[in-house]
């Protein structure tokens, strides 16, 4: 199974976005052929909460939801849309939407745990000011194999992937867009203990760059394998990573260290 993960550089125009969006998967099919290709945390917009909510738009339907279907039809791929800005009513959520080679929808993820903190510069980021929480573990198969859906700050929280590791999941998602003061200390451990943990490949397509006012983030889209170890990571720019991922290595791993068995909490 070959996989293309999307890093971008997002800003406050929502038409630039998915512009640059459609030329960086449109490339990565033409260069790599891959089977699946997932796209980044807020891919659709980085603003500020007004610039948000103006861009917010319905789930099925919208722009961004439109050129996903679209692109995974056209090219045979399994497209992971990373997360874009979802309006239901009068809420807000931060979510996932996964297409099939035929550019029927796969899965619908609302983001569970929201990103309210100030990291170690002062910097406050307040992701309940603007979006309402999900309330589903969420799965999805495709290519033969069960793939679960995190974004970004759920990566804080290990029991949301041991619970999508029993509900079946080899591959895990972690499209995101990491601060760089957090990014630099732990984006990289966390994914890592992850794949560790729930003995999955864990995916992770990330923003990179300034945007906004002074804001900057992390990048370093990466793919670690079911051992843990770190088996492609993107360079400080904008564009793409591919790799091969061989499922079955999850089954051996798991057959050498049946962790799911020993598990007693």
């Amino acid at each position: 199974m070959k996989v293309a993960l999307i890093q971008m550089n997002s800003q406050a125009d929502k038409a630039r976005n998915l512009a640059r969006a459609r030329a960086l998967i449109e490339q990565a099919v033409a260069e790599e052929r891959p089977d699946f290709v997932a796209l980044p945390e807020m891919w659709t917009m980085l603003g500020d909460d007004e610039a948000k909510r103006a861009s917010a738009e319905p789930v099925p339907g919208g722009d961004a939801y439109g050129m996903l279907q679209e692109l995974a039809a056209r090219h045979r791929i399994v497209l992971h849309g990373g997360s874009l800005i979802e309006r239901n009513g009068e809420a807000i959520y931060n979510t996932t939407v996964a297409f099939d080679r035929d550019g029927r929808e796969l899965a619908c993820y609302r983001k569970l745990h929201l990103f309210d903190i100030t990291t170690p510069d002062g910097r406050e980021f307040r992701e309940s000011a603007t979006f309402t929480r999900g309330v589903r573990v969420v799965t999805y198969d495709a290519l033969g194999t069960r793939i679960g859906c995190s974004i970004c700050y759920d990566l804080r929280f290990p029991e949301l992937y041991l619970q999508l590791a029993k509900d079946g999941a080899k591959i895990v998602l972690v499209p995101s867009n990491f601060t760089l003061q957090t990014g630099k200390d732990h984006w990289e451990v966390l994914l890592r203990a992850r794949a560790i943990e729930t003995q999955t490949y864990v995916l992770a397509p990330a923003q990179w760059g300034r945007y906004g006012a002074g804001k900057s983030s992390y990048g370093h889209t990466l793919i670690a394998d079911p051992w843990g170890h770190v088996i492609a990571k993107a360079q400080d720019k904008v564009g793409y990573l591919a790799a091969r991922l061989d499922l079955e290595e999850v089954e051996r791993v798991r057959a050498r260290m049946p962790c799911a068995e020993h598990r007693v909490l």
